[in-house]
């Protein structure tokens, strides 16, 4: 994706509060060999930009002032109850040094898992982004996660997914977040388990238990008892 931003001279909160009565977006340029330098962009082309998953997560192509630059999206600031950009930071990309980024997950083929279809689990998505490190060449848009084999109670954790060539995760220490969990309702286990409750009582070598005996009809009385 392209942004297309300027250099500006003028700094400060009066600055920036011009800039954004004239839908500007003021900003910064920082990393590589290169000083930082002071941006701005305009404001409705970059709002809607960043309603694109892909600005948060590639590299960008910056045409400033004329020249490329290859960036990344690192921090933006809304206004609190307005659509409007406050701020926006941009970091310059070396092609030869690894980078640090948060992708997102894009989970595929949850309906057809058996924790789905066989227990009609609840599949809860406990992260929907995971930090890698990879060089930029290597950076992916996103990472999918295959669930088409998912078990019910099965956990997927960050070491569980299938990285792509080039990236890792970054993690720190011994720590392994959850991804996935996949549970089975209370109420659908306790209907379970009282079906597997209710076979067990009837064993299913049972007979019909004969029927009881009819009752014998009084007998009719003769004349000679009815004279009496």
């Amino acid at each position: 994706m392209k942004v297309v931003a300027n250099t500006r001279n003028a700094q400060g909160t009066s600055a920036s509060r011009r800039l954004r009565l004239a839908d500007k977006v003021p900003g910064i340029l920082y990393g590589g060999s290169a000083q930082p330098v002071t941006i701005e962009l305009d404001h409705n082309p970059l709002f809607h930009a960043l309603r694109k998953e892909t600005f948060h997560a590639t590299i960008l192509d910056m045409e400033l002032d004329g020249k490329a630059e290859r960036v990344l999206l690192r921090t933006y600031q809304m206004h609190p109850y307005k659509a409007q950009v406050l701020h926006i930071d941009f970091q310059r990309v070396a092609e030869d040094q690894p980078i640090h980024m948060r992708v997102p997950l894009h989970f595929v083929n949850q309906e057809v898992s058996p924790a789905v279809k066989g227990d009609a689990a609840v599949i809860s998505h406990v992260l929907s982004q995971v930090d890698i490190t990879c060089l930029p060449k290597d950076l992916p848009a996103f990472i999918e996660v295959d669930l088409s084999g998912l078990k019910s109670t099965d956990v997927v954790k960050v070491t569980d997914l299938t990285m792509p060539a080039g990236v890792k995760p970054v993690l720190h220490g011994k720590e392994n977040p959850v991804v996935v969990t996949a549970t089975i309702p209370g109420g659908a286990v306790e209907e379970a388990a009282a079906a597997a409750a209710a076979a067990a009582e009837v064993p299913a070598t049972a007979q019909k238990a004969p029927a009881a005996p009819a009752a014998k009809a009084p007998a009719a009385k003769s004349d000679k008892d009815k004279k009496k």
